[in-house]
């Protein structure tokens, strides 16, 4: 039976987790998991399609709001699109006429990236540190990983040039290069279950070699499938380091089959000796 060392934070283990000291690589999600440039877009998403959401009678503001988030978070770490077609199809179910999935991609972007940009210019302008806007606890995980000599990589649903140039900006890349992927603007080109596939391959290892990380339910479910462990990262969208788990992801990532589900990476020894026991 596997006895958890102690955490400071929160933390929930899956009842059949057991420490996985072959582990020799670990896969990262980028937004929400590594990157907090883009925190705050479930809400960004949200707004958007309230605006456009036909309400049944009687039914509240909040409900619909839950309702459209639950869905937002199901598909979090696939492509937008997903989002934006999931949605459509909701519209039509309750016989309304939503607008064309490629159009409220296109304002969802337009939205997100003007906060992007404006974050990434504080970071520029020196008016604010890098790591304000790296997931609370992430660069001294990444130390410990590299200082194990664990190969580290990136797969984001995020376009792939911008994946790496947000990587750059907050002086994550070092840590990756060149294994960081993104998503190609063609969907049918990418997924994340095709990367992991191409990964094992060309590393020649097992999926019982594998470690993801992430704040999605995507990269868990296939990484439990492909045989390996998977941490879930309910991270916060409104602060930095509270410490607080999202509870909409907190609910997709228990779905998904989470082994280990945490905040943020406030208890990085903990994680280690969980992950590797006396590795």
């Amino acid at each position: 039976m596997f006895l958890a060392p102690p955490f400071n934070g929160a933390v929930e283990f899956s009842p059949s987790f057991s420490p996985r000291p072959q582990i020799s690589h670990i896969v990262f999600d980028f937004d929400g998991t590594l990157s907090w440039l883009r925190h705050g877009w479930p809400q960004i998403m949200c707004t958007l399609f309230e605006e456009n959401f036909p309400a049944k009678r009687g039914e509240s503001e909040a409900t619909i709001r839950e309702l459209l988030l639950n869905e937002i978070y199901e598909l979090n770490g696939k492509q937008s699109i997903f989002q934006m077609e999931r949605f459509a199809q909701l519209v039509r179910e309750r016989r309304g006429t939503p607008p064309h999935p490629e159009d409220l991609l296109l304002e969802y972007q337009r939205r997100l990236d003007k906060v992007i940009y404006e974050r990434s210019e504080q970071i520029t302008r020196g008016e604010a540190k890098s790591y304000k806007y790296v997931v609370h606890g992430a660069l001294a995980l990444l130390d410990k990983f590299q200082q194990r000599g664990l190969k580290l990589i990136i797969l984001s649903g995020t376009i792939e040039h911008r994946v790496k140039q947000e990587a750059e900006l907050l002086e994550l890349a070092r840590y990756f290069t060149p294994h960081i992927y993104g998503s190609k603007a063609d969907p049918a080109q990418f997924s994340k279950r095709m990367v992991l596939n191409r990964v094992l391959k060309e590393e020649g290892i097992s999926g019982h070699h594998l470690l993801s990380i992430g704040d999605g339910p995507v990269e868990i479910v296939q990484t439990k499938e492909l045989g390996g462990v998977a941490v879930g990262v309910a991270t916060d969208e409104e602060q930095n380091g509270s410490g607080k788990m999202e509870p909409h992801k907190r609910h997709q990532l228990l779905k998904a089959g989470a082994d280990i589900l945490i905040p943020d990476f406030r208890d990085t020894e903990a994680l280690l000796q969980s992950l590797f026991e006396n590795r």
